[in-house]
């Protein structure tokens, strides 16, 4: 898979843990597209886990770069609901997540900035509102958070049906 990484023009990354409840939102979102829908060849979704970046470190390194990058993750913002999915931009991250965002950590932040500033790589985060993160291991999504799989894929698909349209 990794070696398809510098050949496709939109890479959908999807962050988080999957042993914490909902933070295994984005390897579920993942998941989901890949049982369900038909990609684009010029597309490539891969679970990133809680190591995004070092991938966005090469990214930022490589000559060939994509046109689109999606990063989906799960946040717990103010004033959402729970299984709400909707769009931050990098410096909207919240505080609390520039920490175990790898998305999960600082540096990561700073890099996706300069790769929407200094390069024409189009940077959306795809994020859903957690219901709860659990204290211990327990590996599974709440409900709202499932029902959010389906909402960012449809989302997903519509952001990687339209780039492929554009001339």
């Amino acid at each position: 898979m990794i070696k398809n990484l510098f050949e496709k023009s939109i890479l959908v990354f999807g962050c988080g843990n999957i042993l914490w409840g909902d933070d295994g939102f984005g390897p579920a979102v993942i998941d989901h597209l890949k049982k369900n829908y038909s990609l684009p060849e010029n597309v490539l979704a891969m679970d990133m886990g809680t190591s995004i970046r070092d991938i966005l470190f090469d990214i930022a390194l490589s000559e060939k770069k994509p046109e689109l990058l999606i990063i989906v993750d799960a946040v717990d913002h103010p004033g959402r609901n729970p299984g709400e999915v909707f769009e931050i931009p990098i410096n909207k991250i919240p505080d609390n997540k520039t920490s175990d965002f790898s998305l999960h950590q600082f540096p990561t932040v700073n890099l996706l900035e300069e790769l929407q500033s200094q390069t024409q790589i189009k940077v959306k985060i795809l994020v859903a509102q957690t219901q709860k993160i659990p204290d211990e291991v327990k590996p599974g999504l709440s409900k709202e958070m499932e029902k959010a799989v389906i909402l960012a894929c449809e989302q997903i698909w519509d952001f990687v049906t339209v780039v492929e349209l554009i001339p």
